[in-house]
């Protein structure tokens, strides 16, 4: 089978950021750097799959000033000097440099310490064969490796469906890499090797998980919402964790409850294929909403601690499940758009996706008309209004909702018939007599 190269790759790529790889790899011809294409790319580009993220390796030569020279005028340099990693970003393109890099860690758990150091030591520094791939595309690179460089037999285990570590003690280096291979082995259609299950079964009974940080491993599930963009079913993930015994040595009595699987399965379809036109939303937090659901009190607020999940969304969490009892049951009472408009506009977006992903069909038919129609109306009448009108304090509240929910209903056509409405209302509630509406004055 003939592989792809660097004009394959070239082509993978959306329109500006293939012209922001075009400034890199023109300013390695112009220093004569060996720059490759490494890891997933390459991975992404075997399999055929859309390419998502470019990361690149300089094998001679410093990543920050390679960027400095390739970055066009609007491009935003910046510099990681913890890992050796620059990002170059240039409008929606965005390419991570990295200069040839070997790793030590001081003990389990541990970041790790880089210092520089050739091709070979950085491709065995991955977390699987299928990421241990580069691929040449400046000229001094093609020079020296004629196509893609397969240093521990990651494209025969790409063919064979293997998902495999590089040596016995990976995950006791780095025991997030198992949360990468719940999220990638669904993904890709890999499984775990039996050796590197062996691997794990290691790094469990050494208590290697109890060393990684809180924060390490949230980034790590945050991941694995965010993978539903690329065809990840969240459930699946956290299936493969548990199984495994990850889960439950993260936290004990953590797992994935039965009752938590089809909600974030169809989460995962809605983070994919939304339901509705959403802004930016923690897809996250809706996970953590929905599959810790289930749990008790204790053990939810044990696992929020233990990923160092704080403030507003340790709190939004924690009360979810009580919470959404309730906004299910005024969803399933409610009669009529205006009500159900009620009942829905006060939630986040990360609520509204956690309650869609527990709802029965008829509900996110709701829900999601709600979120596509209804939400953005505006009644033909403002705050403003009805203080002209002589309404104030609680009853200006009280009584633009019951506007809204008559407009949502069909009840009222425009300004006059919501003026009117607003009026009989607060004469209703002995409110001070409204006003006249005041004449515009003429010009």
């Amino acid at each position: 089978m003939k592989l792809p190269g660097a004009n394959e790759f070239r082509k993978a790529l959306e329109c500006d950021t293939a012209a922001l790889l075009d400034s890199v790899v023109d300013a390695a011809e112009a220093r004569g750097l060996a720059v490759y294409a490494v890891g997933g790319p390459v991975r992404d580009l075997v399999l055929g799959r859309e390419i998502n993220d470019v990361d690149l390796l300089v094998e001679t030569g410093d990543a920050v000033a390679l960027a400095t020279l390739a970055a066009p005028p609007d491009a935003r340099v910046t510099p990681h000097d913890r890992f050796g990693t620059v990002q170059l970003q240039a409008g929606s393109a965005s390419i991570d440099i990295s200069g040839v890099r070997r790793e030590t860690y001081a003990h389990v758990g541990a970041l790790p310490q880089v210092e520089p150091g050739s091709l070979e030591d950085d491709l065995a520094r991955r977390d699987f064969t299928v990421n241990a791939l580069a691929l040449p595309l400046s000229s001094h690179a093609k020079r020296e490796h004629s196509g893609i460089v397969d240093l521990a037999d990651g494209l025969a285990d790409l063919a064979g469906g293997d998902l495999r570590i590089l040596h016995p003690r990976s995950f006791h280096d780095d025991p997030t890499r198992v949360l990468r291979a719940a999220r990638l082995g669904p993904r890709l259609g890999l499984s775990l090797t039996r050796g590197s299950r062996t691997a794990l079964r290691d790094a469990l009974r050494d208590g290697a998980f109890g060393r990684v940080s809180g924060d390490r491993l949230r980034r790590e599930l945050v991941k694995v919402f965010e993978d539903a963009q690329r065809g990840l079913d969240p459930s699946k993930a956290l299936r493969l964790l548990s199984n495994w015994h990850v889960l439950g040595a993260l936290e004990p009595g953590l797992d994935l409850p039965r009752a938590a699987v089809v909600p974030l399965r169809r989460l995962g379809r809605a983070i994919a294929s939304p339901p509705w036109r959403s802004g930016r939303w923690r897809s996250w937090v809706s996970g953590l909403n929905v599959w810790l659901a289930p749990a008790s009190p204790a053990l939810r607020r044990r696992t929020l601690q233990r990923f160092s999940v704080r403030g507003e969304a340790a709190r939004a969490i924690s009360g979810f499940p009580k919470a959404s009892g309730s906004w299910m049951n005024a969803l399933r009472r409610a009669r009529g758009r205006g009500a159900i408009d009620a009942a829905l506009a006060p939630l986040s977006e990360e609520e509204l996706y956690s309650l869609y992903s527990l709802a029965e069909p008829k509900l996110r038919r709701r829900m999601a008309r709600f979120a596509v129609e209804d939400r953005m109306r505006r009644v033909p009448l403002s705050g403003e209004d009805l203080l002209a009108i002589g309404l104030e304090g609680p009853a200006l509240g009280r009584v633009l909702n019951r506007v809204r929910i008559a407009y949502l209903d069909g009840a009222l056509q425009n300004r006059d018939d919501a003026l009117a409405l607003a009026r009989e209302i607060a004469r209703q509630r002995g409110a001070p007599k409204p006003k006249a509406a005041a004449r515009p004055r003429r010009r």
